[in-house]
């Protein structure tokens, strides 16, 4: 749905005017510093077996890693962690980089009846920013999020999982993905699955495909 290039560059701006006058430094170093973590948060690597405890763990070390960039003190760490989620928070909902027509599919889809859900490895409350920003948040129901089934987006068991939870069947359920690897997780798991640059150009296709 998002443009991840153009997502990369507006959260370093963003960062920048979030934490600059919370914790000090300059908008312009705290962009920077968000560049330079960029292979932190782009790592697929755990940092402890529970989706809940590793994201605590990533936002502490986000944030602390910045920190030590832009030359301001860290807060301590309860502090921290709960700044970092406000940031993603605010981040998120002001992020412009939809793919051109995304939202306009998924207006139609919703529009025809189709319940629409996420099925992806970001944090529900992240996800829910990037839609509001795109004026479409309303139209989903569950946004799946590993956290709301706390498991990893790594296999047919996330699927499986998010099918039980949000109350559909495989059979009846069709998962859209940019990744190969997700696309057999999700047939694996007994659903249609169509991914993006193959089976689909982009979203914009979809309701057209599905008609």
């Amino acid at each position: 749905m998002n443009d991840s290039a153009r997502r990369a560059e507006q959260w370093a701006s963003l960062v920048g005017a979030f934490f600059a006058p919370r914790l000090g430094g300059t908008p312009e170093a705290w962009a920077q510093a968000n560049r330079d973590m960029a292979p932190l948060w782009m790592s697929s690597r755990r940092l402890a077996p529970d989706f809940d405890a590793h994201w605590r763990m990533y936002d502490l070390a986000w944030l602390a890693s910045m920190c030590r960039i832009v030359g301001v003190p860290a807060p301590p760490e309860a502090e921290a962690i709960a700044l970092a989620q406000a940031g993603a928070r605010h981040i998120t909902s002001r992020v412009h980089a939809a793919v051109p027509g995304a939202a306009d599919a998924i207006r139609e889809l919703a529009a025809r009846g189709h319940a629409l859900h996420t099925a992806s490895s970001e944090r529900s409350a992240e996800l829910a920013g990037y839609l509001e920003a795109m004026g479409v948040r309303h139209h989903f129901g569950h946004l799946f999020g590993p956290d709301l089934v706390n498991e990893w987006k790594d296999g047919p068991a996330y699927y499986e999982r998010i099918f039980a939870y949000a109350g559909v069947g495989p059979a009846d359920a069709v998962v859209v993905d940019d990744s190969p690897q997700a696309v057999s997780w999700a047939k694996a798991a007994g659903c249609r699955a169509l991914l993006v640059g193959t089976d689909i150009a982009t979203l914009a296709d979809l309701p057209r495909l599905l008609a």
